[in-house]
């Protein structure tokens, strides 16, 4: 099992926030600092120059950047020590269902969990939304291939049969 945190900053809507409901489940870690972030979690972040893949594995925890964009322009993201960047996903919450790349925390977290070999826990968590699981359906043949790659380089070549 991976420990999940989230860096939350209070931008979003509180009652659309997943990570605040996580939270509720006790499925992640809030914090409101960087620096509460172990060194060793892998952030999640989009502007990252690496793909996530099954190459990471082994990781302790992974990090959610609840957060408005210019978060990561900051120093203290850019130089983290594992930065990865989510393939291309199709988003299944109600507010950007259907849609490439717009996923929600918790759906981040579920692909970055099933990525890793994680898929009973990136269930677990999807499964307290009622729109949860159908995330992984919609995404299922490219989070299979995704899972299956050897690296980064890897993942980018299956996303790029995707874009």
């Amino acid at each position: 099992m991976i420990r999940l945190y989230a860096f939350r900053d209070n931008s979003c809507d509180p009652r659309k926030c997943t990570v605040k409901r996580m939270e509720k489940w006790d499925l992640v870690r809030v914090v409101d600092s960087l620096d509460r972030i172990p060194r060793s979690s892998l952030i999640l972040d989009p502007t990252a120059e690496q793909a996530l893949s099954p190459a990471d594995r082994g990781i302790p925890s992974i990090t959610a950047l609840d957060c408005s964009w210019e978060v990561l322009e900051t120093w203290t993201i850019r130089r983290w020590p594992t930065r990865r960047a989510l393939p291309y996903l199709v988003a299944a919450n109600p507010v950007n269902f259907g849609r490439p790349l717009r996923l929600t925390s918790v759906e981040a977290f579920a692909a970055a969990l099933y990525i890793l070999g994680e898929e009973e826990q990136a269930r677990k968590v999807l499964s307290k939304f009622n729109w949860g699981l159908h995330f992984l359906e919609l995404n299922a043949e490219p989070l299979r291939e995704y899972a299956a790659a050897k690296n980064s380089t890897e993942v980018v070549e299956i996303q790029g049969y995707y874009l």
